[in-house]
């Protein structure tokens, strides 16, 4: 209902003769309502219709080995909270009705900072945080009958209104990310300077914890790519990476076996994708790129799986990798990794690309400690602006490593070749 349709079934409140302060209440009244349809039609309906059944089938001895809380996170936690914002809201709204002076305005800043600096923010971000865990481990249940038939039952329920359990489970993320727009809307219509400037500190902090939530998720994200990652590469011994290396039979368990721990571990991914290495046969390639080397690999697909839902608040870069993963593909690793103080990258210019019938291609040198070329790849990408993409990728980490280098020289967790050799 609006403020003035709902005022007039409640001839004992009254609204503000002010029309300012009229329209203030207005933009209170939006942030109250906004908050009931997603407590009671979003939040209760996930638990009442999904969480609970699932949990009755559990104590009947039904699908037992689902994990609640890698689906449902603390969505009761959410709920509560929900519940005890609306209930001390609307107990302001009456009072700011009943007696329209700066107390009740007092009443509602100190509402909504405690509030959002208190409860609404840091629930929010927990939930957000095992987004992508859920949304991952949805994908894998679907394949089962009886979680697929749960899930089905549970979405004819009336109260869903034919939204699936994915539109549910996202939903708390919107939400988050809306509290600051309505925060804003009351400010602006603030009757006071001191108001809307404590209005805006509410908002600063909600959208601190926004972009601290979305750094979180981005470290979270790369932590579970690289875990799985270090599981699906391949690392052929020297003998069959290289065709000159003779190792006799009886002498090759002498060498050690490369272990991944080190290769990858603490390392964030930057850029992947998909590119031709040019050569007497060409070889369509998966280039992974880290904040410190670049990474050439062959893929080897053994099954297929579903789409993979992707979180709202992760950015693109990585969805293509994190959907091989998905596949189950192994990446056989083609040659060392080559760090990038130890490459020079080459742009082939538009004459140049078609004299030599190299569209959107690029060329990487690999240098050893004295500065000599030991390797070229020429490279090429699906589109110029895929090319563009990776060149300014590899330039803005090379550059971000050289200037950190210089500020604190690596000493763990490196390549053995490197800059400090």
């Amino acid at each position: 209902m609006s403020l003035e349709d709902f005022l007039r079934g409640h001839s004992e409140l009254g609204a503000a003769e002010n029309p300012k302060a009229y329209r203030k209440q207005e933009a209170i009244w939006e942030l109250f309502t906004s908050e009931c349809v997603y407590f009671l039609d979003q939040l209760m309906v996930l638990k009442e219709v999904f969480l609970t059944t699932l949990t009755d089938l559990q104590m009947r001895e039904c699908l037992q080995d689902i994990d609640s809380w890698r689906l449902f996170a603390n969505l009761n936690e959410l709920c509560l909270v929900s519940f005890g914002f609306l209930t001390s809201l609307l107990h302001v709204i009456k009072e700011m009705w009943t007696n329209p002076d700066s107390y009740s305005t007092q009443s509602l800043l100190e509402l909504l900072k405690k509030a959002f600096g208190d409860s609404i923010c840091h629930c929010l971000q927990k939930y957000c945080l095992n987004y992508s865990t859920a949304i991952l481990y949805l994908d894998s249940l679907k394949l089962r009958e009886d979680f697929g038939s749960f899930v089905k039952w549970c979405e004819r329920n009336e109260q869903c209104r034919r939204l699936q359990l994915k539109d549910l489970l996202v939903v708390p993320l919107q939400r988050f990310t809306r509290y600051p727009l309505l925060l804003k809307n009351i400010g602006k219509k603030s009757c006071s300077e001191t108001e809307e400037n404590t209005i805006q500190t509410i908002v600063d902090l909600v959208d601190r914890a926004i972009y601290d939530l979305d750094g979180k998720v981005k470290w979270l994200d790369n932590y579970q790519k690289v875990k799985q990652l270090k599981e699906a590469l391949v690392w052929l011994p020297v003998w069959e990476r290289d065709k000159r290396a003779h190792v006799p039979e009886n002498l090759k368990h002498l060498l050690k076996a490369v272990t991944l721990e080190n290769l990858v571990s603490h390392r964030s991914l930057l850029h992947d994708g998909k590119l031709v290495l040019i050569g007497q046969r060409n070889k369509s390639l998966f280039l992974i790129g880290f904040q410190c080397c670049l990474m050439f690999t062959l893929r080897k697909t053994f099954k297929q799986s579903g789409v993979v839902e992707s979180s709202p608040l992760r950015s693109a870069a990585g969805q293509e990798l994190e959907l091989l993963l998905q596949e189950s593909c192994s990446f056989i690793v083609l040659d060392q990794p080559i760090s990038l103080d130890r490459l020079q990258l080459k742009n082939i210019d538009q004459l140049n690309a078609t004299a030599s019938g190299l569209p959107n291609s690029f060329i990487i040198m690999h240098q050893n400690r004295y500065q000599q070329c030991i390797g070229v790849f020429i490279l090429q990408a699906q589109t110029e602006s895929v090319k563009k993409a990776w060149v300014s990728e590899i330039e803005d980490a090379t550059n971000s490593l050289l200037k950190q280098d210089c500020q604190q020289p690596r000493v763990k967790n490196s390549f053995l070749e490197s800059s400090q050799i």
